[in-house]
């Protein structure tokens, strides 16, 4: 399913909810806000994260108080900051530059976890794959984090490029013989933005045995939901595309299992693709 940017008068312009995804535990919201206006919410019985897509804010609640000072102007403009907050959290978000753009998930839990703002500069950056099959993946909510069901990243993926390739799916939790977590079962949203306006991605949801096989082309603040099965991705020629993604379900973890007609392709790239990386924390300090 693609979801396409609302106009949303209360600043809302992505918005969906577990109950109409059919899903379990994850929910996200996009938001933008001009400069002075609030947010006031209460986490209740969720976890929380609050991604920084452009601009600064400052956040008040019963927890501790955060402020970003050197938000990026875009996402092609440096990494994120990422605020996680616990359950039963009071706060007030509040947009210090001229327009603020947030991207919000969260989920049910029973467990609390303490608050955390994670800075660009802690966030590791990963280089997968290769020759046109070659991203840049941000560690947000990382697995291993300190909280419970949980996972951001933010990938970058050059023009012309090939992302989330070979495919792999987390749609059924599956453990080896020592009861090691080898897929997940995840529910996971792609939330795009394109560095220039008419610019696109194509992206493929499928099965293996194609009960499922759609194909759809996300625009710039288009939300596309992936409900089970393989999801690969390929950025138009021109346009570097980026998506947030949020995950949540049985487990903090990224496990995942290849498509086996395409895991061939693994050890097979001859090198890295020089454009890479698109982003770096030090680009955040002249936004």
């Amino acid at each position: 399913m693609i979801l396409s940017d609302t106009n949303s008068a209360s600043g809302i312009y992505q918005d969906v909810r577990r109950e109409e995804a059919d899903w379990e535990f994850l929910n996200f919201q996009a938001r933008r806000l001009k400069k002075g206006e609030h947010w006031t919410h209460d986490t209740g019985d969720n976890e929380y994260a609050i991604v920084l897509l452009s601009g600064n804010f400052t956040v008040e609640s019963s927890k501790g108080a955060w402020k970003t000072e050197n938000g990026r102007k875009d996402v092609f403009s440096g990494i994120a900051h990422t605020l996680y907050l616990s359950r039963h959290t009071k706060f007030t978000l509040t947009a210090n530059s001229e327009v603020l753009d947030i991207g919000v998930g969260w989920c049910e839990t029973d467990e609390d976890h303490p608050p955390y703002f994670k800075r660009p500069e802690e966030c590791a950056i990963e280089l997968r794959g290769g020759d046109n099959a070659n991203r840049q993946i941000n560690s947000l909510l990382q697995p291993g984090f300190d909280c419970h069901r949980l996972v951001v990243v933010e990938v970058y993926t050059p023009s012309g490029n090939w992302s989330s390739f070979p495919a792999h799916k987390h749609d059924e939790r599956i453990l080896d013989e020592d009861g090691n977590v080898l897929e997940a079962r995840l529910e996971e949203i792609y939330f795009y933005k394109i560095d220039k306006p008419q610019g696109y991605a194509i992206q493929q949801v499928y099965t293996g045995d194609r009960s499922l096989d759609e194909m759809v082309r996300p625009k710039n603040d288009d939300l596309v939901l992936v409900p089970k099965g393989y999801h690969p991705v390929v950025a138009g020629h021109g346009y570097n595309v980026y998506y947030l993604n949020f995950l949540t379900g049985s487990d903090q973890s990224l496990a995942n299992t290849d498509d086996p007609d395409h895991k061939w392709i693994y050890g097979t790239w001859k090198g890295q693709d020089p454009r890479l990386p698109l982003v770096t924390a030090d680009m955040n300090q002249s936004s």
